[in-house]
């Protein structure tokens, strides 16, 4: 007898989810509390796992779908169970996409991978996690070519960076070794593929390629719009000598690391930095509710993060209570979760204040779009040398640019000026941040 596989709670407020991709094929063995699908919610990617063991059946929806929490979406056969007949009907593959960077033979060798595509290579399936199929397809790699390092050859998320990485710089090899027939052909087959890519389209061949907006990307869209169409969103910028933050890394970094095991970077700075201006200042942490004006007598600070689909913002609870290698190990740990997908729904939700660090990509300066129901979010930026007056002397410091995106309905011009004042004090200054000044 089949036991049906149901989605299942996806947390609150969350009704529906988008089947994003099948970890397990009909006919395929199956553990107890295995992942056999990838659900996508507005937030997170979530797994859902066999209730028990046996053998894949029959799946009642097919990737894209929008399914709903309780829905019925696959069975789970008896051990031993005849495999389902294949579906009727599926829909045809994409077409093969352009590799314009023309590295790596992979991409012309094979039709690209399906969402809902199993992929055999030279031994067993490969069943690959939601994060590494995420790359795989965003990428248009042949994970077949790929060699993984995981537990019975599985791929890993490094296997395949490295092999994305490798196809940036132009090099035909593989994650892991390659076999000699492979090195011979690779490098015609990288310039027929460079060819194909640049040579100019004969007329009537410009191709455009339609991919579906994932759920995530469409709820990021949607807030941000109403962000715009609901607050009134002012900038205000400052700038901040990072020499005092930067001298202090250096000195105590070692012996930071070997204390709490965790490295000591900027971002605990900045965070102990807020917690001491938004008690100066606290409208930058409070949010308006109707007619109302809800302060918080906690920081509960969104740190963005970058993950495979989009950005999410797992929030630092009560940041205003923590020690810098406590706001350490949280950011390190939300982001190594934000990129293997596995952030819960409840880590993401509550937060008062957003911090954005678009430096870790090179940005000089930005003007971010605040969090709703928030009222600010600090951005951060790279830092540089630039020449500064410094006791009537020019000279060269490592500055940065700091943005407060603000809601002038709730915040004042003068509140933001100040709040970006106290951070640079504070900044420039780190015993302030000890001292409580």
């Amino acid at each position: 007898m089949a036991t049906e596989v149901k989605v299942p709670t996806l947390g609150e407020s969350i009704t529906e989810a988008t089947l994003g991709a099948w970890l397990k094929q009909p006919g395929e063995a199956v553990a107890q509390d295995e992942p056999i699908a990838s659900l996508e919610t507005d937030k997170v990617a979530i797994e859902v796992n066999a209730p028990n063991a046996g053998t894949m059946g029959r799946q009642l929806v097919a990737v894209g779908d929008t399914v709903a929490v309780g829905a019925v979406i696959a069975e789970i056969e008896a051990a031993g169970a005849p495999a389902p007949a294949p579906a009727a009907a599926e829909a045809p593959p994409p077409s093969t996409p352009v590799n314009p960077s023309g590295a790596g033979e992979n991409i012309e060798a094979k039709e690209p991978l399906r969402e809902d595509e199993e992929v055999e290579g030279e031994g067993p399936h490969l069943t690959l996690s939601p994060a590494v199929r995420r790359i795989v397809l965003e990428h248009h790699l042949d994970p077949s070519r790929i060699r993984g390092t995981g537990k019975d050859g599985r791929l890993t998320k490094d296997d395949v960076l490295a092999a994305v990485e490798q196809q940036k710089t132009g090099s035909p090899a593989e994650a892991g070794a390659q076999a000699p027939e492979a090195k011979a052909l690779a490098a015609p087959q990288q310039a027929q593929a460079q060819t194909k890519a640049w040579a100019p389209a004969s007329a009537g061949e410009r191709k455009e390629e339609r991919v579906r907006m994932t759920r995530l990307r469409q709820t990021i869209a949607r807030r941000l719009k109403e962000a715009q169409n609901n607050a009134a969103i002012l900038t205000t910028f400052n700038d901040v000598d990072m020499s005092a933050v930067m001298d202090a890394r250096a000195r105590y970094k070692d012996l930071f690391e070997k204390k709490h095991g965790i490295r000591l970077g900027f971002m605990g700075f900045f965070v102990k930095a807020v917690a001491l201006a938004v008690r100066d200042v606290p409208a930058v942490n409070a949010r308006i509710d109707g007619e109302e004006i809800v302060y918080h007598d906690y920081l509960d600070v969104s740190v963005a993060v970058s993950a495979p689909n989009g950005l999410v913002v797992p929030v630092i609870r009560d940041a205003q209570g923590l020690g810098f290698a406590e706001i350490e190990k949280k950011i390190a740990d939300f982001g190594k979760r934000a990129k293997d997908g596995t952030l819960g729904m409840d880590e993401m939700q509550g937060g008062t204040f957003t911090i954005s660090n678009g430096g870790v990509f090179g940005s000089l300066l930005s003007t971010p779009i605040i969090n709703p129901p928030q009222s600010a979010v600090l951005g951060m930026h790279r830092i540089e040398e630039r020449p500064v007056v410094r006791d009537g002397q020019i000279v060269a410091r490592p500055m940065m640019y700091l943005a407060l995106s603000y809601d002038h309905r709730l915040i004042d011009g003068r509140e933001a000026v100040t709040f970006l004042v106290r951070m640079k004090e504070a900044l420039e200054d780190p015993t302030r941040l000890l001292i409580d000044l």
